[in-house]
Formats: C-alpha cells, structure tokens, sequence
C-alpha cells in the first residue's frame, strides 16, 4: 500500500470512478429506453427478485437512503408500476411489489441488463469476472466491519 495519497492510486476513489461510470452508461441506455432512472430501476429488480418488502427493507437491500427510496417508490407508483399493500408485521408501514405492468416492464429491462453487464465485462475472461465478483464481495464485507453507523 502507498505511504502518500496519490488519488489516481487511491482504490476507494478507482473503484467509486470505476462504478459511476458504470452506472452513468447504464442509467442513460435505462433512461432512454424506459424512462427509468437508477434508483427506480433497482426497486424494481429487487422487488422483482425478492417479492414485496417495505420501503426499509429496500434501503437495507439496496443501500440507498430512505429519501431517494421513497422517490423512486413515488415515482413507480406514479407510473402504475408498484402497488402498496399493507404489511400484516408492522401497520405503520407498507409493502411495495410489482403491479402488472411492473413485471410486464422487468421482462423487457432484465435482458438488457444483462446484455450490458456483457459488453461492458467482456474484455475480463470467466475466471476474471469470478474472481472480480468475489473480490467485491470481499471488499464490501470489510467496508461493512469498518462502518462505525451501525
């Protein structure tokens, strides 16, 4: 590791670059195409992939903060997306999950995705993209024992 900051060296800042230009060319292609923004498309697909949860379990699972949650649920709603059911464990909240046409627009945005996720990682072989993956996850569960918020 380097004894002076050199920011162009220092891996938090690389991989923060790294991801926002990820997620810029992806977010303009889903803004595009769907007229979704970020956030909204990640409510979407953690509620395709987990099923209703409340607006604090979407904060936990996608690590955004409750404002550009509720945003992004607004925004669903708005569009007929999401519906909100209530959650038999806590009254003062809700449930969210996919209406109809949210599904109907997840089976048209998943494969893209994942189209993405392939031209954007195919300079890396299989072997890489596994390791990259577990890396992160690495990289992730220690950012997590060194958060001083919990």
């Amino acid at each position: 590791m380097a004894k002076t900051l050199k920011l162009d060296e220092f891996l938090p800042y690389r991989l923060s670059i790294a991801s926002n230009t990820v997620s810029d060319t992806v977010a303009s292609a889903y803004r595009t195409l769907f007229g979704l923004r970020i956030p909204e498309w990640r409510l979407v697909a953690v509620l395709a992939e987990g099923g209703a949860m409340s607006q604090q379990a979407l904060c936990g699972r996608t690590r955004m903060d409750k404002v550009t949650v509720s945003r992004a649920a607004i925004a669903l709603a708005e569009r007929g997306l999401i519906q909100r059911g209530a959650n038999p464990d806590d009254q003062r909240s809700h449930l969210l999950s996919l209406s109809e046409q949210g599904w109907a627009l997840y089976e048209q945005v998943a494969p893209k995705a994942l189209e993405f996720e392939r031209r954007i990682f195919a300079t890396l072989s299989d072997h890489e993209r596994d390791q990259l993956r577990a890396m992160l996850e690495r990289i992730e569960a220690a950012a997590v024992a060194l958060d001083t918020r919990g």
